[in-house]
């Protein structure tokens, strides 16, 4: 099997980590289609050297930061290739890892997704993430309800996923992954290569998960998105509610510490809210619309 992958790599005034992210593209055992970077409005706009690269590099480019989503999704829409990796400009590849994935796919004959594990280094030390974190396929949408288990830097996905389940959400800054993630394990399973074929750096200024205050608020709204898109069964339904109301509750509380009085009356009233839809679902044994 010849695999045709196009990796989307998007970035924001990142070019030393960009470089290094590219660079570890281009030295995969399994090469690559095509590298697409998407400048998302970078100041200056980020340049690629191709004759540093083995693989040329297309860059695209937004004229205003419009986010991470909506980088990735103009990079897909762009993509030549049948498979989509996606690769943050802050994190890099082990070089066989794509390579690794496409020996996955060819043993799992009509798997459209695969993921793999990841090595974090956080200013410059390796951690290990929480138990709670690991990439077991066993109740993998279930578990993915509470915490973000997949990393987009180590997907490799069929481009008839979205066509199916539609692109990266752009009205979330961040969370946008978790979403998605939710979205794809409704109907696809993913096959995962548990190795750590990907590492991911933290602790740098920029990073998103630290220059965001409060991500569960993001979290709340993709569990909102999805428990009106009716696309749930009742069982997934009743869990996807109960994480819903179990964050707002936290949330609620932390707001009301600072002296938040809106915030902790919105997510006490949003908690509030779809715990009567648990209740009502329970009477009547049957899910309200």
């Amino acid at each position: 099997m010849t695999l045709k992958v196009s990796v989307v790599i998007p970035v924001y005034n990142r070019p030393n980590l960009l470089h290094r992210a590219v660079s570890s593209v281009s030295s995969q055992s399994f090469a690559p289609f095509e590298i697409l970077v998407v400048d998302d409005g970078s100041s200056p706009v980020i340049e690629i050297l191709n004759d540093l690269h083995s693989i040329p590099v297309r860059i695209l480019r937004n004229e205003q930061n419009q986010g991470v989503s909506a980088a990735r999704n103009l990079g897909i829409r762009e993509a030549n290739g049948e498979w989509i990796a996606l690769l943050d400009s802050d994190d890099e590849w082990m070089e066989d890892k794509l390579q690794k994935q496409v020996h996955h796919i060819e043993q799992h004959k009509g798997l459209h997704a695969v993921h793999t594990g990841e090595k974090w280094i956080r200013n410059g030390n390796e951690v290990i993430p929480p138990a709670y974190l690991n990439k077991s396929p066993e109740n993998l949408w279930e578990r993915s309800l509470q915490h973000c288990l997949i990393c987009p830097s180590s997907v490799l996905l069929h481009k008839s996923i979205f066509e199916a389940i539609g692109l990266f959400n752009e009205n979330l800054a961040v969370c946008e992954d978790y979403e998605f993630w939710l979205r794809l394990l409704l109907q696809e399973e993913i096959g995962l290569v548990p190795e750590k074929l990907v590492i991911k750096h933290g602790g740098h200024p920029d990073q998103l998960s630290t220059t965001t205050w409060g991500m569960d608020r993001f979290r709340v709204q993709a569990l909102i998105n999805l428990i009106e898109s009716n696309t749930l069964k009742e069982k997934q339904y009743v869990s996807a509610i109960s994480v819903l109301v179990h964050k707002c509750l936290i949330l609620a509380k932390g707001s009301q510490k600072r002296g938040k009085l809106e915030e902790t009356s919105k997510f006490f009233e949003i908690a509030r809210r779809y715990e009567a839809r648990i209740s009502n679902a329970a009477q009547n044994h049957h899910l309200l619309k």
